[in-house]
């Protein structure tokens, strides 16, 4: 995979030493809710802690529509030729369901990773736009990318104090209200800063990227289904020359091979349940040929489909994932 820088991370003006503090200050909190390995809910319905004690190998998964601040700790993210690394004060972004490959770097007992994951909408951040009169202008006509990072300034770490505090000290009720009016607040914050350009484009996909928006949500309702190019390009008025152009680059594959990694990775995650064995979950996922399922699954994992599950069960028995 090669690495595809998609924008500079620098906060001009600001003292890192009071930024490290106010990290500091998140990570005890976040030590109050928990200090178990694990992706782990909180009272606030949209906010979750991740902490991991170990590094991890490339472990695939489907990025959703969320931003996660990372706090201590490093990780990295693959999808289609793009790879994007994110540190201690990172944001990562992205507004679409993504198939990517996901890794911890560095963790340790005593060093763990740790990052917070806010659940939003494109909806939600339209009402933001449309309530508090924002207008922001892309700073060039190229699409973005389905994912993107930027730098936490002091205001937005402050947000995330507050949150947490809520997270910790208030009664669900209080957390439901005030938590509501906190995330309208980040979002505020996050479309008013440097990066709001990006975030306002990723929301306006419909206007920005003629319609592109909709037909990767068709394909990720729909990925059971076969389709060609010509049908997808004309169920969303474009052509297919348009239509591979934006697909990639705002995802970096194409519009099928965007249907085959979402197939393979719930494919995988049946099979991990134990809920299916390898011909019943290439049936569930639209596969026709348990051969042809077979030989891309390897291609993707590394692994024909059985063994890669028993790989995966004795990486999780060893801690490893």
């Amino acid at each position: 995979m090669t690495e595809q820088q998609l924008e500079t991370r620098t906060v001009p003006g600001e003292s890192d030493h009071n930024l490290e503090g106010q990290i500091a200050e998140i990570i005890a909190l976040t030590q109050r809710i928990t200090l178990a390995d694990g992706r782990h809910s909180t009272v606030i319905p949209y906010l979750s802690v991740s902490r991991n004690s170990r590094q991890t190998p490339l472990i695939p998964s489907v990025l959703t529509p969320s931003f996660c601040l990372i706090l201590q700790g490093r990780k990295k993210l693959y999808w289609g030729t793009v790879s994007l690394e994110y540190l201690p004060g990172d944001y990562i972004v992205s507004m679409i369901h993504l198939p990517a490959f996901a890794q911890i770097a560095g963790a340790t007992r005593e060093t763990p990773y740790i990052g917070l994951r806010i659940d939003i909408t494109a909806q939600e951040i339209a009402s933001v736009i449309m309530q508090a009169g924002i207008s922001v202008k892309p700073r060039d006509k190229k699409l973005s990318a389905a994912a993107f990072i930027g730098k936490a300034d002091a205001e937005l770490l402050e947000l995330f104090s507050r949150l947490l505090k809520l997270a910790v000290n208030g009664n669900p009720r209080e957390a439901g209200y005030l938590s509501g009016l906190l995330k309208h607040e980040m979002i505020f914050n996050l479309l008013s800063g440097d990066y709001g350009h990006l975030f306002f484009q990723e929301v306006l996909f419909d206007q920005k990227a003629g319609g592109i928006g909709k037909a990767i949500e068709w394909i990720h309702q729909n990925y059971t289904r076969s389709f060609t190019a010509l049908e997808l390009a004309e169920a969303h008025n474009m052509s297919v020359s348009g239509l591979h152009h934006k697909f990639k680059a705002i995802t970096a594959m194409s519009p099928l091979q965007y249907q085959k990694q979402l197939r393979l990775q719930e494919a995988r995650r049946l099979m991990l349940s134990g809920s299916m064995d390898a011909t019943t979950a290439a049936l569930e996922v639209g596969y026709e040929s348990a051969s042809q399922f077979s030989r891309e699954y390897r291609r993707l994992f590394g692994l024909p489909p059985r063994r890669d599950i028993q790989a995966v069960r004795k990486g999780i028995e060893a801690g490893e994932f």
